[in-house]
């Protein structure tokens, strides 16, 4: 099905794109990084997000095959159209040295399994839990935000080699963890991807 984009967006992206070319990024990065900025209007995110395509370009093909994907909480699943997401935040307990943020990943894991598209904006602790999981992800959007712990989740999610969007700074958030997801799920599956 394909999706129709309302005249305001397209006209958001021209004005976008008249003030910061991003021509020269290849083509799922391209989305990513357009999607996000234009969910923020922040156009420093073309310099402060970090991906890579190769990693975007399995991702996409395993969310077009039916990945599941799960989020930390549920504004960020509020945000991502066109697919159902998974959050276990409201069955999640706090505990000593646990975050609900954390036991909801660890609840989500149990029903997922391996092979999912995590998408994380809002708590460090819950990147920080699913690091610490053998989940084997399709891939980890790891845009939680904050001062405390948001910058630091995020540096280890690029040390693990997981396969990953993250980005550098304390900034992030549901809207723009939301929009990254998006952005594979708009973006057309290529002959060689098809399911």
């Amino acid at each position: 099905m394909n999706r129709v984009v309302h005249p305001i967006e397209q006209e958001s992206y021209r004005r976008l794109r008249a003030r910061l070319d991003t021509s020269h990024f290849p083509p799922l990065t391209r989305a990513v990084v357009e999607r996000v900025i234009h969910s923020a209007a922040d156009l420093d995110y073309a310099t402060d997000l970090v991906t890579d395509e190769d990693d975007l370009v399995r991702a996409h093909a395993a969310l077009h095959a039916g990945a599941p994907v799960v989020v930390d909480v549920e504004m960020v699943g509020a945000g991502i159209t066109r697919r159902e997401t998974v959050c276990r935040l409201k069955d999640a307990v706090a505990g000593p040295g646990l975050t609900r943020s954390a036991h909801g990943i660890r609840l989500a894991y149990e029903e997922v399994g391996p092979g999912a598209l995590w998408v994380i904006g809002n708590a460090p602790t819950a990147l920080e839990e699913l690091l610490t999981l053998d989940a084997s992800p399709a891939l980890v959007i790891g845009l939680p935000v904050g001062f405390v712990g948001a910058a630091e989740s995020k540096e280890s999610l690029r040390a693990s080699g997981l396969p990953a969007v993250s980005n550098v700074s304390e900034k992030g958030g549901s809207a723009v963890a939301a929009a990254a997801l998006n952005a594979l799920l708009y973006h057309p599956i290529s002959p060689k991807e098809t399911p």
